[in-house]
């Protein structure tokens, strides 16, 4: 009790003290477990536990772990959260060195998924844009970039960070990762496990660097990064936290350096798919021909209008086409959504 008043005051978790802070800077605090393991609360929203130099580290490996970069999805936070809660009440040993961040606290006590602008498009230096100058996202983006840029140069090697987030809309395929793009990459096969022990059972290779959290951690940090979707948005204290348990498993035996889950048939391959077309709002006499509330992963036929403008009209080509992530209420030059195919299954 002494040491999470000492990390969260009168608060009884983290995710009180976040929210009851989010719109505080808050100076560092260091502290250490009765194990050994250290804490640092680097700001709001955001620890970094280092266990003992002489505890064993089986797969040799630090871990970033994120969600809330939308603050209205709330269910990986609660996860996090209560991993946080287990650490802090000695259930079990960490292993390996974790940074956990809570990406946008503003938002996650409005409900929203931002205030001012989509944090999950400012990051690998997008912050710094004249359009961003003086939001508070992105001073938070250019933040967390630093924090997780010190993190890395401690722990260059083996680097992981998993980007947890809550889809807007539904999703024929409720659970799915995105492999950010780095020239000459393949998804390693101790990642395809990880996924497959989490209920994730659909990736997404994306085609092209992005501004992403995960992009940022992929390209700058050299970190096996991956977005992942998880469900739906529900507000605070509405989730199904048992549709959840499989990340919250996961991560926990990541953290304390446990031997990998084999996945068993059926859930033992991984649907790939592709990217096909960005869509992207031209503002040039822009139309969307895909209805507001489709779900992720709805399959268009060959030769369906998915969009047009005053120059250009894409139809789905010579074999079907999916999309994901539609919202046409973006500014123009952002991203409307993306139109995917299979590609392969993955084995773990």
């Amino acid at each position: 009790m002494e040491l999470r008043n000492r990390l969260f005051g009168e608060h009884p978790d983290w995710l009180a003290h976040t929210l009851a802070n989010a719109a505080d800077q808050l100076p560092e605090l260091k502290t250490q477990l009765p194990d050994g393991t250290r804490v640092v609360r680097r700001e709001v929203g955001v620890l970094e536990f280092s266990p003992p130099s002489d505890r064993p580290n089986p797969n040799r490996e630090a871990l970033i772990v994120s969600a809330g970069v939308h603050g209205n999805e709330t269910a990986p936070i609660e996860v996090l959260n209560a991993l946080v809660t287990e650490l802090l009440n000695g259930e079990w040993s960490l292993a390996c060195p974790v940074l956990l961040i809570l990406g946008n606290p503003p938002a996650m006590v409005a409900g929203e998924r931002f205030l001012e602008v989509n944090m999950n498009r400012l990051f690998h230096g997008a912050h710094g844009k004249a359009d961003y100058q003086g939001l508070q996202e992105a001073a938070r983006a250019q933040f967390l970039e630093e924090t997780c840029r010190q993190f890395a140069t401690l722990h260059p090697r083996n680097l992981c960070h998993y980007d947890l987030h809550t889809a807007i809309r539904p999703s024929q395929r409720e659970k799915f990762a995105l492999y950010p793009f780095v020239e000459g990459r393949k998804v390693p096969q101790a990642q395809c496990e990880f996924l497959l022990e989490a209920g994730v059972e659909t990736l997404l290779l994306q085609h092209r660097e992005g501004t992403t959290f995960s992009s940022f951690s992929s390209s700058v940090l050299k970190a096996e990064s991956f977005t992942i979707e998880l469900g739906k948005v529900q507000p605070f204290g509405k989730n199904d936290l048992s549709r959840f348990r499989g990340i919250g498993d996961a991560l926990r035996r990541r953290f304390c350096g446990g031997e990998p889950v084999q996945p068993e048939p059926p859930h033992d391959r991984l649907a790939v798919f592709e990217v096909v077309d960005e869509i992207l709002n031209t503002g040039n006499g822009f139309r969307f021909h895909v209805p507001d509330d489709v779900a992720n992963f709805t399959e268009y036929a060959p030769g369906t209008l998915i969009w047009e403008d005053q120059e250009t009209q894409y139809r789905v080509g010579h074999s079907p086409e999916s999309i994901v992530f539609p919202n046409p209420e973006v500014p123009v030059g952002q991203r409307v959504g993306l139109l995917i195919r299979p590609r392969q299954l993955l084995g773990a």
